[in-house]
């Protein structure tokens, strides 16, 4: 089977709580997880021309496609299970308004959820999700 892998922001509270609500609602095994703070993460941050100290989004790698922003949140939210689903239905509203709505919140996402001072360390059995 093939994974789509998540990079994310791994010392984002914000972030980790929704890695934890992604794995919890990702029936279909579909989904892999690198920080970008680590060695893999700023490798792909690297090979495709993004910051690597500033963190602005989450990237969704499936295939050979990457995905960010609000564009990465809602394909991400299509292979959810149950009602989560439903969110791809807003990929309708063009790039130009659902972007600032998930800028803003990641621009606010430390001083609103905090932070830690590094990267969570996954329980024994999510550890396999990470890569």
């Amino acid at each position: 089977m093939n994974h789509a892998i998540v990079y994310f922001d791994g010392v984002c509270n914000f972030c980790n709580a929704v890695i934890n609500f992604v794995i919890r609602h990702d029936k279909k095994d579909y989904f892999r997880f690198v920080s970008l703070q680590s060695e893999r993460g700023q490798q792909f941050l690297r090979e495709h021309n993004h910051p690597t100290e500033k963190l602005e989004t989450f990237y969704l790698q499936e295939g050979d496609k990457i995905y960010g922003y609000s564009t990465a949140a809602l394909r991400l939210a299509k292979h959810l299970s149950g009602i989560y689903s439903w969110a791809y239905a807003f990929i309708i509203i063009p790039r130009f308004i659902r972007d600032p709505v998930y800028n803003f919140i990641s621009e606010h996402r430390y001083k609103i959820f905090g932070r830690q001072d590094r990267c969570m360390i996954p329980n024994p059995e999510m550890r396999a999700k990470f890569l």
